[in-house]
């Protein structure tokens, strides 16, 4: 790990979709700089685009510009990411999977973004604190799959 990365990162955007295409660099970049390999930045900025289209299209009723912000830190060899947003209430945890089993003509539009995050990360936490969405995700920064 470099000497001189910073131990956080906060990433803030608006609630517009345009925003996301930034995350993906900050979090390579992070990443890089503590050598934590490329296909755990790619897990992570994959399951952070899914919740953040997520969050922006569907989470905001109104058409005011609302703040999102996002924090990265390591810590150990765990990558922690927490979102933060003031839209709508959702807990991206206790949505059913999609069934991907079921023929395509056959299946409900919808949450296969969701398995997604929850099975390409190690943890996904939620919970709802002073009128926010906090959502946490962990990734074994080595690679290697968590707990």
């Amino acid at each position: 790990m470099t000497e001189q990365a910073e131990a956080a990162i906060v990433i803030a955007l608006a609630n517009d979709l345009r925003e996301i295409a930034g995350v993906a660099a900050r979090i390579d970049r992070f990443c890089a700089e503590r050598e934590i390999p490329p296909e755990v930045a790619y897990a992570v900025s994959l399951a952070l685009d899914e919740l953040l289209t997520n969050t922006i299209g569907y989470g905001y009723r109104d058409e005011e510009r609302h703040r999102i912000e996002i924090v990265v830190r390591l810590e150990g060899e765990t990558l922690v990411v927490a979102v933060v947003d003031d839209g709508a209430a959702f807990d991206p945890t206790r949505t059913p999977d999609a069934d991907t089993g079921a023929p395509l003509e056959d299946r409900e539009l919808g949450g296969l973004g969701l398995l997604l995050v929850n099975r390409m990360m190690d943890s996904v936490e939620y919970r709802h604190r002073g009128g926010c969405n906090v959502t946490v995700l962990t990734k074994s920064a080595t690679g290697e799959a968590g707990p």
